[in-house]
């Protein structure tokens, strides 16, 4: 059986709670950083890279706040994994706090936290933060 490990990234942005919301909730949004192109159907999202898909269904969304998926092939699997965004403006410096939580296995870790490094890179880009 596959064993994922949990990971929490942490990212500073200069940006606004609502501006962020839109990047990390719509299609139009995580096409722009996230994915080639997004799709949704319900509560179901499909992520292209490459011309290759991923489908996730959106188990949380709280806006300005919090947003989970579940990879279908995860859930298929009973896997208790996911991958969330949590973010927050800090009172102090006014700055958008994002959380990105995700699950890797262990000989991947490293990996998947560059991958994310990459994308939330890519994401400050977009947004000019």
């Amino acid at each position: 059986m596959i064993v994922k490990e949990k990971f929490e990234l942490e990212f500073l942005l200069k940006t606004s709670p609502k501006v962020l919301n839109n990047m990390l909730s719509t299609p139009a949004g995580l096409s722009e950083w996230f994915a080639d192109d997004v799709n949704i159907k319900d509560d179901i999202y499909s992520f292209v890279w490459d011309g290759s898909e991923e489908e996730a269904r959106l188990i949380t969304n709280k806006p300005n706040a919090k947003i989970r998926w579940q990879w279908l092939d995860d859930e298929e699997e009973g896997l208790d994994s996911y991958f969330e965004f949590n973010f927050e403006v800090d009172p102090m410096t006014k700055v958008v706090i994002l959380k990105v939580i995700d699950f890797a296995e262990s000989d991947e870790m490293e990996e998947s936290q560059a991958l994310w490094d990459q994308q939330i890179n890519e994401l400050k880009r977009v947004l000019g933060a």
